[in-house]
């Protein structure tokens, strides 16, 4: 291969051929997937376009405001909190208990979203472990946490713990010679807040808050569960609704317009503020550094993280407690609970190794293009197979279903589609995550030893084998185990595609709760909260030892 301004030679040529051509058939798969559902919706447009147009009412008006009405509120109640806690976190590097807190904090972001929904309801609603409580409180039967403040406990549930950790990264990459420089000069927390932790903070707010705004416009399991109506209901909700119920294609079609006409504008404005779309918070170790305290606030830190990790714990407590409730014995005798089991199981494994196989057919891609090209610069395949994964977010995986629901009616029956269509999807769902994991050590290893199999003939599988799959082989178990977590616990394509013919475990427990058969769906959802943070512990220790 070139290295600078090296030029090519022949043999180097064809091995990067051959990458290429695997990269650009990932590509093609990833666009047939995504334009496929494109399709859908342009061929049902064109053969009902005055039903589309009259589906742009006071109605969807209405659930868009709503849409961005939530999220914004989520994203206030969840980005504020978090800057005060994380600089709680940051002036307290040493207290008992702080590395289990922040290993609490990134429990949320492995638990599917209808385990954590569960988890609200099992605490908060009608029959939850502070019903009588709040009835105490107003004097009136609890009715439950339904509608918009169900969403938004459960939208702080899950994006708290993540801006706080997000924002705790910031405030750690602070050098530590500013904070000696602060000891010295006897700076106080004002000091210390406007003059050092806020700057730090301030860079990274655009990017946070656009985040977490992102997850709350497109969360679907959450306002499906909580929302409690058509008053509180999203774009997404709106569109499953439209499809599975009232089989509404035109109106499906315009509220899908409008979702992805939504996502990709904020997508495009997380692009421009530097926002990592993948939500990335690993945290480094919390370095020594002085630190002057009041007891005024010490006590006021202490309390804050005392609250958040109340709030944090109590759904997963919860859920584990509502879940030994259930009979789990009978649960795992019935053949429905362990069919839905493999199936999510087998599911979840074809989709992280679809996942693995595309994203190292990209990462592959992108490194041979980039040597190829020597000091040009980087061309329009290249950036492809660089971001061309993440930009999958723009469309979110409801959409894909239902713009492939659309289309795959007018081939047979939808439901038959279902194994496909739900390996395939949370597959490229994945892959952004994936390539974050495998690629730095895929160019690491290309760096070291691309010359060298070159030299050597060393190409084709016998140089994956040897060369490339020892320097691979944590990573994308990592990928793997990250991917399969996600698949295993993801309701949004199998809500649309799902059927008695073919159920997953998450979509047995929705069935579950809409029979209103809440200890066998507290059951449910213990196994299936468990298995995903099986998995998602899993990658993380992976992913640790890799570094």
């Amino acid at each position: 291969m070139a290295f600078g301004d090296e030029p090519l030679s022949r043999s180097s040529m064809i091995v990067a051929d051959r990458r290429i051509a695997f990269g650009r058939i990932a590509l093609f798969l990833v666009a047939l997937l995504v334009g496929g559902a494109f399709a859908g919706l342009a061929i049902e447009a064109t053969g009902s376009s005055g039903g589309a147009l009259e589906a742009f009412d006071d109605y969807l008006l209405r659930i868009a405001r709503f849409t961005l009405w939530q999220a914004l509120l989520s994203t206030l109640l969840s980005v504020l909190p978090a800057v005060l806690l994380a600089r709680a976190l940051a002036r307290h590097p040493a207290f008992p208990g702080r590395a289990f807190l922040l290993r609490l904090f990134a429990v949320p972001l492995a638990l599917p979203a209808i385990v954590a929904a569960l988890g609200v309801l099992a605490l908060y609603g009608r029959a939850g472990f502070f019903a009588p409580v709040f009835t105490a409180l107003s004097g009136e039967r609890w009715p439950g946490i339904y509608g918009l403040s169900g969403i938004l406990v459960a939208h702080v549930f899950f994006n708290l713990p993540l801006a706080a950790r997000l924002f705790l990264n910031a405030l750690e990459s602070i050098p530590a010679d500013q904070w000696r420089l602060a000891a010295q000069l006897g700076m106080g927390a004002r000091a210390s807040f406007r003059f050092l932790e806020w700057p730090a903070m301030r860079a990274a707010l655009p990017g946070i808050a656009g985040l977490v705004f992102m997850l709350c416009v497109t969360s679907f399991t959450i306002v499906l569960l909580l929302g409690g109506g058509p008053r509180a209901t999203t774009l997404e909700v709106a569109i499953y609704q439209a499809l599975r119920f009232d089989f509404d294609p035109a109106r499906a079609l315009a509220l899908t317009l409008v979702q992805v006409l939504l996502a990709g504008s904020i997508v495009v404005a997380l692009t421009r503020l530097g926002a990592s779309l993948t939500g990335d918070a690993n945290l480094p170790v919390a370095p020594r550094r002085m630190v002057w305290r009041s007891m005024s606030e010490t006590i006021f830190n202490t309390a804050l993280i005392l609250a958040s990790f109340l709030f944090v714990a109590g759904p997963m407590a919860a859920t584990v407690i509502a879940g030994l409730q259930a009979e789990l014995g009978r649960l795992v005798a019935e053949e429905a609970v362990r069919e839905a089991a493999m199936t999510s199981l087998v599911f979840a494994a074809l989709s992280a190794a679809l996942c693995l196989l595309l994203s190292l057919a990209l990462v592959a891609a992108r490194r041979a293009l980039e040597m190829q090209r020597g000091a040009l610069s980087p061309g329009f395949l290249e950036r492809a197979t660089d971001s061309g994964a993440a930009m999958v977010l723009i469309v979110p995986p409801l959409v894909i279903g239902a713009g492939w629901f659309i289309l795959l009616r007018h081939v047979g029956d939808v439901f038959s589609f279902a194994p496909v269509m739900v390996v395939t999807v949370n597959a490229v769902m994945a892959m952004p995550f994936a390539i974050r994991s495998i690629r730095p050590a895929y160019d690491a290893a290309s760096a070291r030893h691309e010359r060298l199999c070159l030299a050597l003939g060393i190409s084709g599988w016998n140089r994956f084998r040897l060369v490339d799959w020892p320097a691979l082989r944590r990573p994308a178990a990592t990928a793997l185990a990250f991917a399969m977590a996600l698949s295993f616990g993801d309701l949004g394509v199998i809500a649309l595609f799902g059927s008695d013919q073919v159920q997953t475990l998450p979509y047995l427990l929705l069935q579950r709760m809409g029979s209103y058969r809440t200890e066998d769906a507290a059951g449910l959802a213990l196994f299936l909260g468990l298995l995903c943070l099986a998995l998602m512990f899993l990658a993380d220790r992976l992913g640790k030892e890799t570094e």
